[in-house]
């Protein structure tokens, strides 16, 4: 999966996000480039999170921002990864709500989608993984991780 992030230029790394609605924001850069998703398509997110809470918090510093499957402005199932130096908060006063590592879905496929979770899913399982992604700067770091933790 890290692999294909470098492949498909879905990555990015940033020293910080001035809030939660910019780390959205930068978080869905490498998606809109490549036009896999509308510009809107951050607008929902930040939406959704504003009306719900933090539910793309999904464990202390990952984030997975996403919104309903088939949102408007998706053209393309895929993930992207973002990597902030320093966290950005989604709810005062709880670091368990502060993210980092950010994993951006957008999803018109379910199939596609939940094949995309399920390696998701290998990756944020392996302890060592989420460490090593804490510590990467730069997409060379995102294939020796992949090689090194998750090729066997």
């Amino acid at each position: 999966m890290l692999r294909e992030f470098v492949q498909l230029n879905h990555y990015k790394f940033a020293k910080k996000a001035t809030d939660w609605r910019d780390a959205i924001r930068m978080c869905c850069e490498p998606l809109e480039a490549d036009g896999s998703v509308e510009a809107d398509y951050k607008e929902q997110i930040i939406a959704s999170i504003e009306k719900f809470g933090p539910y793309i918090v999904i464990m202390p510093d990952v984030a997975m921002p996403h919104c309903q499957e088939g949102a408007h402005g998706v053209h393309r199932t895929t993930i992207s990864f973002m990597k902030l130096d320093e966290p950005v908060s989604f709810e005062e006063g709880n670091p368990e709500k502060n993210a980092k590592l950010f994993f951006t879905l957008a999803s018109c496929d379910s199939d596609q989608h939940l094949e995309n979770m399920m390696k998701l899913s290998e990756v944020l399982m392996n302890e060592a993984v989420v460490e090593k992604l804490m510590e990467a700067d730069g997409p060379e770091d995102l294939l020796r991780i992949q090689e090194t933790c998750l090729d066997h």
